[in-house]
């Protein structure tokens, strides 16, 4: 037998079903993972003074390290929620969803909550042209929370 014919006998006929139920899955989560990111940001510019995709685009440094830990926190969030899923990719789909949008909701008041706790003025360390000592608790904070969240939907 030559050597295409022996290769192409050992791929199961299924696999390329297989292949694309992945690769739709993976595009699927990565879709909502981006929404639910896209939904944290905005959850977070709401909740505070000024327009924080303004202030980022503007490179003040407290707005984007606030941001960027933001994002990396709802990120554990939706990976986890991703990893315990069983069942169809439906239901996975559904509790990513529900646990980020749960997320968000502790984040974002957890966040705020130590801000008033702490009387960091967010908007100030925000719009700073420099980064403030403050936006470290605030980023923190994001990320600290992020981590109780994803080990929670464990």
């Amino acid at each position: 037998m030559p050597p295409a014919a022996t290769s192409a006998a050992l791929i199961d006929p299924g696999f390329p079903a297989v292949l694309g139920r992945g690769i739709g899955a993976i595009l699927l989560y990565a879709v909502l993972g981006v929404l639910l990111m896209l939904l944290g940001f905005y959850a977070v510019d709401v909740t505070t003074p000024g327009k924080l995709n303004r202030m980022v685009r503007d490179g003040l440094p407290g707005a984007v390290a606030v941001t960027a830990a933001g994002m990396v926190s709802m990120a554990f969030i939706v990976v986890t929620a991703i990893s315990t899923v069983s069942g169809s990719l439906t239901e996975g789909l559904l509790t990513a969803l529900v646990f980020g949008l749960v997320g968000i909701i502790a984040q974002v008041g957890g966040v705020r909550l130590l801000e008033w706790v702490t009387g960091i003025d967010i908007g100030a360390v925000l719009a700073a042209d420099r980064l403030r000592p403050q936006v470290f608790v605030v980023a923190a904070a994001h990320l600290a929370l992020g981590l109780v969240v994803a080990v929670a939907i464990l």
